[in-house]
């Protein structure tokens, strides 16, 4: 399984560990997302940010989307079947979605694609719901299971 994280919150004024463990992630700012693979390494990182991310287990076709929608290769350009049939062994983003999902590939196969997913804030009446708690109470912030495609679809 991978997992899709979305940084929520600012690290102004944060401790210099989690502050570092956010850019190991990739996640510089606030709305950027990332695909990382389930395993005990990543969730040891999530949990040391998780007041400052929200994450969940990711579907295909939520993947797809968000490399169709928002991927962007170097130089900003949009992510096509074609880009991905030259720079992978796959031959369509669809196809490049499913190995994702399934664990048998990353976003760094693709070395001109950047790892970092720009989004736009959540759109609706609700936001985020709340920056400041954790998602079983309401929130925006930890871990959310598969509600994680809702709020990247009103992302994207």
């Amino acid at each position: 399984m991978t997992w899709l994280v979305i940084r929520v919150r600012s690290d102004r004024t944060v401790e210099r560990s989690i502050r570092e463990t956010m850019e190991h992630l990739n996640l510089t700012r606030v709305n950027h997302a990332v695909l990382i693979p389930e395993n005990e390494a990543y969730a040891g990182m999530l949990q040391k940010v998780k007041d400052f991310v929200t994450w969940g287990e990711v579907s295909t076709k939520a993947i797809e989307g968000l490399i169709s929608d928002r991927g962007r290769l170097i130089g900003d350009k949009p992510v096509t079947n074609a880009d991905v049939k030259s720079a992978t062994d796959y031959k369509t983003i669809a196809a490049f979605a499913k190995a994702i999902a399934s664990g048998d590939a990353t976003t760094k196969d693709m070395e001109t694609l950047k790892r970092v997913f720009r989004l736009h804030p959540p759109r609706g009446s609700k936001g985020w719901g709340g920056v400041k708690r954790h998602f079983t109470v309401g929130g925006a912030l930890g871990f959310r299971g598969d509600a994680i495609e809702e709020l990247a679809a009103r992302m994207i």
